[in-house]
Order: structure tokens, then sequence, then C-alpha cells
């Protein structure tokens, strides 16, 4: 692998990264909402005014854990098309 190969990988790479921080991912759980970008960085989080703070903590989690999870399947979609990977 020459010079130039490498060179268009790391296009390919910082491309991949500008195209998953643009993505969004959103879910929604009993008034609590996450989202977050292809790279599984939160974005925002809206609160619930209707849950104890017991189940906000929970929701909240269950819902970044769901968020994140679309995004990682983002993420491998977007790497596979790259690398010339299909599923």
């Amino acid at each position: 692998m020459g010079m130039f190969d490498k060179l268009k990988d790391m296009k390919k790479l910082k491309d991949l990264d500008s195209t998953l921080a643009k993505e969004r991912m959103e879910s929604e759980i009993n008034g609590v909402k996450v989202v977050v970008n292809g790279k599984a960085e939160v974005i925002s989080i809206t609160l619930s005014d209707t849950l104890d703070k017991e189940a906000q903590e929970k929701t909240v989690k269950d819902c970044v854990n769901d968020a994140c999870g679309k995004a990682k399947m983002i993420m491998a979609k977007k790497a596979a098309e790259i690398s010339g990977f299909n599923f």
C-alpha cells in the first residue's frame, strides 16, 4: 500500500467521522427523550415532568442505551459502505 492509498483511506475515515457527526438517532420513553449523533455522542436530553427521580434516572439510562445502540448500527453500516463490505 503506497502513501497515496493511505492518504485516501485517511480521507475516507475523516469523511466517515464527519458523516456520523451529522447523523441523529433518538429514543423516547415515557416523556424522556435522548438524541445522539452517529458517533454515539449525546446531543440532547429532555426529561419528563411526570416521572419521579428514580424512574427518570432509569428511563434516561434506557434511552441513552437505545439511542447509542442505533448509532452503533449506523456506524457499522457506514463503515461497511466505505470499506466495500455489505451487510
